[in-house]
């Protein structure tokens, strides 16, 4: 299933929403066309290690980790979610309380990444802890997480690929709570493999997202309604002379 646009559209523009995008697009594409070496050399310096999180040091990788992707596969597919289901919690948190809500959630997902690790076989659990984490899916996570407490029955334009090809709307609830299933089954899987994908990152930042919206209260902004009013034409025998 890939996301194509939810039907649920925001009261206000989503301006920190834009913010975030054109933030992490630039930041990429500063380093990437910079060259293989330079990139690389800005992954390792500005990438989250959570041997250094347990060490309580470089902790300013929390943020930066945040707007690094390893490719433009990565900054594409998180810029999507981000684009589709980020408006919408935006016009629920408000400009003010949204970005603080986003790098909470970010936060949320690396801490949860980082003690995920500590489970893994001791070998294993070496080197993971020494491999740098970047990317926004944590944070964009969260938003996934708010998105289905605030909107589950929002519909998402969603294409499918099974024998045929497409295009179908179905609720937020499915669809999120689907792409949640498969990150806790590939999470357990990551706990025993290295597969290179931060699961738990994905699925602490999800969680993150509910508990602030459950904690602070936040409520799906209410929208005008417009009535339309129609009068029937006047004729002459809608009115007397006097």
């Amino acid at each position: 299933m890939f996301p194509l646009h939810d039907e649920n559209r925001p009261s206000r523009k989503p301006l920190v929403n834009y913010m975030l995008l054109a933030a992490n697009i630039i930041v990429f594409f500063y380093f990437y066309l910079q060259g293989p070496y330079a990139f690389e050399e800005a992954i390792k310096r500005l990438g989250f290690y959570p041997i250094d999180f347990l060490r309580l040091r470089r902790l300013h990788t929390l943020l930066t980790s945040m707007f690094m992707h390893g490719d433009l596969m990565h900054l594409a597919g998180n810029m999507l979610y981000l684009y589709i289901f980020g408006d919408n919690v935006e016009d629920a948190f408000g400009h003010g309380k949204y970005l603080p809500f986003y790098l909470a959630c970010g936060l949320g997902a690396a801490i949860v990444h980082t003690f995920s690790i500590l489970l893994m076989p001791s070998d294993l659990m070496y080197m993971a802890l020494r491999v740098p984490a970047v990317g926004a899916s944590g944070a964009i996570s969260g938003i996934l997480g708010a998105y289905v407490v605030l909107y589950p029955l929002a519909r998402i334009r969603t294409l499918v690929v099974y024998w045929t090809v497409t295009v179908v709307s179905i609720p937020a609830y499915y669809f999120i709570g689907f792409w949640f299933l498969y990150q806790l089954m590939m999470g357990v899987m990551a706990l025993r493999l290295p597969l290179g994908v931060a699961f738990w990152a994905h699925i602490g930042g999800f969680a993150t997202g509910v508990l602030l919206v459950k904690l602070l209260r936040v409520r799906p902004r209410k929208r005008r309604r417009v009535v339309v009013v129609k009068f029937k034409p006047v004729t002459k025998y809608d009115y007397y002379y006097y």
